[in-house]
């Protein structure tokens, strides 16, 4: 029997866990320091509340409707892959999958992580074998992140010289030529997958290693590669619905100043946004908690646009995206979790009566060989 700390946990486990409950607290911090000092004196922050007090209702319910767009724009993403696999299901099934993982992976300390594998299980129930999941879930990161290049590098040549004042030139291009390769990684999938199983016959015939079993895993997943059809037109409808995806969370975030009856920062607006969204992808805290608000605040407030006007459009558009999107996420992972249940449970009474009727096929099987 292992040793067990005071609080129930095995030594090795609490590292871990205190370096998480760091990490999520630096972030906190960070969030708050980086709206104190946008925020100016201390009646910013009352000003944006004052604002938030008299909403526009028209355009906060824009700003619903296309954040609820952005949502199924990003499942059409994942519908477009899987099905260069084979795999078909209704838009709506994607859609619910969308909205459970991406509760998951906002409100988790290690949300990505678990969302990935919720999305791997929920995949795999639609028909997807494992080799076809695990390349569908890393073609979505792939093009998701390079429809946020794409989209920075377009706010670039926006904000024209105030990109490079602020030194986000370099950044966006770092990122974005990343993110093309990574598309090219993800596109010739075959080459890679043969240049994998030479290099794991290469290991084995230098470091004179047998093989082991767990190698017939890789060699399947080299196989199923091959069968993914993955077309030209497939590649830029991805990448449009990835777009897409983007362009329409940063339409609620304009709606969101439109809301508040502020004058939205045209030229920076594309450039900030995607430098918040970069910024929301580092593992700090769950969902980008903090450093989404505080990052989107400073960018926004560094391209023109009033302080108090934008932390009161930015905490809008962070409700609407974030706080009010995660009881519904959440209702929906419910709402499958049930459905998957009640489906494993018809499932398992068909095999059962299945394997009844049988029976009396098989007795008189036995019987009809009696002399």
């Amino acid at each position: 029997m292992s040793e067990l700390s005071a609080g129930g946990l095995p030594p090795s486990n609490r590292p871990k866990r205190t370096w998480r409950r760091v990490r999520f607290a630096v972030g906190i911090a960070l969030g708050g320091v980086a709206l104190w000092a946008v925020s100016g004196q201390g009646g910013e922050l009352a000003g944006a509340s004052a604002e938030l007090a008299h909403l526009d209702a028209g355009w906060l319910l824009l700003a619903i409707m296309v954040e609820a767009l952005s949502l199924v724009a990003f499942a059409r993403l994942d519908q477009r892959l899987l099905g260069c696999g084979g795999v078909r299901s209704s838009t709506a099934r994607f859609t619910a999958i969308s909205f459970a993982a991406g509760a998951i992976a906002s409100s988790l300390p290690a949300g990505p992580l678990v969302a990935s594998a919720f999305g791997f299980r929920q995949f795999r129930r639609l028909g997807a074998s494992e080799a076809l999941a695990a390349w569908a879930l890393l073609a979505t990161l792939v093009f998701s992140a390079l429809g946020l290049a794409l989209l920075a590098t377009a706010g670039v040549f926006v904000a024209e010289r105030q990109g490079s004042a602020f030194d986000l030139v370099g950044v966006t291009v770092a990122v974005l030529a990343i993110t093309i390769a990574g598309t090219a990684a993800v596109y010739q999938r075959r080459t890679l997958a043969r240049l994998f199983g030479w290099t794991l016959e290469v290991s084995h015939r230098v470091t004179g290693f047998p093989r082991r079993p767990g190698d017939n895993v890789v060699s399947s997943f080299v196989a199923n590669m091959s069968q993914v059809n993955l077309r030209k037109a497939d590649l830029l409808s991805a990448l449009m619905w990835s777009v897409a995806n983007w362009v329409l969370d940063c339409a609620c975030l304009v709606f969101a100043y439109l809301a508040v009856g502020a004058g939205v920062p045209w030229r920076g607006l594309l450039l900030a946004y995607g430098a918040g969204q970069l910024a929301a992808n580092l593992p700090i805290t769950p969902g980008g908690l903090g450093v989404v608000e505080g990052s989107l605040v400073i960018a926004l407030v560094a391209f023109g646009g009033g302080q108090a006007s934008t932390v009161a459009a930015v905490l809008l558009y962070r409700i609407v995206s974030f706080w009010g999107y995660l009881p519904v996420g959440w209702l929906v992972w419910a709402g499958l979790t049930w459905h998957n249940g009640r489906a494993d449970r018809l499932a398992a009474l068909t095999a059962e009566a299945s394997a009844l009727r049988q029976v009396p096929v098989l007795a008189q099987d036995q019987s009809a060989e009696l002399p």
